[in-house]
Formats: structure tokens, C-alpha cells, sequence
């Protein structure tokens, strides 16, 4: 890791420098996983018996900054560099961890014109295809009113979920134009 120091800097003993050498060559293995090499930038002020050092680190598109403050410069930017291996930390474990799943695409149509799930199971069974459907959760609830007017001409049965129980209901058509509803 490449050390770009700005401000006046105090001169280290040589353990002083080792340590912090150490220091930066470990948050240099947490930042390049890849074998990249990193800038770090280390600003030092001070204000009368104050020392302050902030270290800035850009990480994958993601500034890392490690601020802190105390009486003697070197264990400011010791202090600093402990937060900044924190952040670090924290942000490879987020990455680790989160669930990377592809994104939900649009059903694809067949020739026939009916739609068929992105994300089907198919079964043979004596030569008929069964597909199992999993987006069961996106779907919305609705009233019986809604599903009424949802079921056109040409459909025998809805199946939909009821808006005031949170149940699965089956609308079924019957022979004499009327409707049976079965709630489960």
C-alpha cells in the first residue's frame, strides 16, 4: 500500500515506523483481495497540543475514511488506522453476506400465447407437462369483488388470496352461471 502523508510530519523511531508499516500493510491485505494496489492519504494537522490524522482509502467506488485525535501523532494515526480496518471490516463482511440472486425477469411466451414462469419446475408425468409456479408471493390480495371482475368469460376457476382473511380462495364457475367460492 502506497502512503502519500500530508502536513508536517513529526520524525518516528524506527519501531514507530515498523509498527505503522504493519499496520498499513494489514489494512493493505483487507482492501486487495485482488492483488490492486491502494492509495492511502494521510492528512495531519495540529492545533496546539492536539494532533489530529484522517486517512482516506477509496475502496471499490466506496471512500474509507479513518479520523482521530490525540496529543501524540503517532498513536492519532494509529487510531485512525484502527477505524479505517474496521470500516474495511465491515464492509467485506456486508459484501460476503448479502444474497446475490439474479433478477426477476418477465415470463416468457410460448407459440400458444400462454405465458410461462421464469422460474418453473417441470415434471413429466405419462407425457404431460405439470409446471410449478413459485411467485406465489408477489401476487397482491383482493376482495371477492376484485375476483369476480379478474375472472373473464373463459376462465372456470380463480385462485387468489383474500384481502380480509389472507387466505387462498377458489373462485369456481358453475354449470348454471353461477359462482362457488371455497375458502381454505
Amino acid at each position: 500500500m502506497k502512503v502519500v502523508y500530508t502536513g508536517r510530519t513529526e520524525n518516528f523511531t524506527p519501531a514507530q515506523e515498523k509498527k505503522l508499516a504493519a499496520k498499513f500493510s494489514k489494512l493493505a491485505r483487507l482492501l486487495d483481495r485482488r492483488g490492486g494496489e491502494r492509495e492511502a492519504h494521510v492528512i495531519l494537522t495540529g492545533q496546539r497540543h492536539l494532533q489530529q490524522a484522517e486517512i482516506t482509502v477509496n475502496f471499490s467506488s466506496h471512500p474509507l475514511v479513518g479520523v482521530a485525535t490525540s496529543t501524540d501523532q503517532f498513536t492519532a494515526i494509529l487510531a485512525a488506522a484502527e477505524k479505517l480496518e474496521k470500516q474495511a471490516l465491515k464492509l467485506r463482511t456486508r459484501r460476503r453476506d448479502t444474497k446475490r440472486v439474479p433478477k426477476n425477469t418477465w415470463p416468457l411466451e410460448t407459440a400458444e400465447g400462454i405465458p410461462q414462469p421464469a422460474e418453473a419446475e417441470a415434471f413429466e408425468a405419462s407425457g404431460r407437462r405439470v409446471f410449478r409456479v413459485t411467485d406465489a408471493a408477489d401476487r397482491k390480495p383482493m376482495t371477492l369483488e376484485e375476483a369476480l371482475l379478474e375472472m373473464a368469460d373463459d376462465r372456470d376457476y380463480f385462485v387468489y388470496r383474500d384481502a380480509e382473511t389472507d387466505r387462498i380462495s377458489v373462485l369456481v364457475r358453475r354449470r348454471d352461471g353461477h359462482f362457488d367460492l371455497i375458502e381454505a
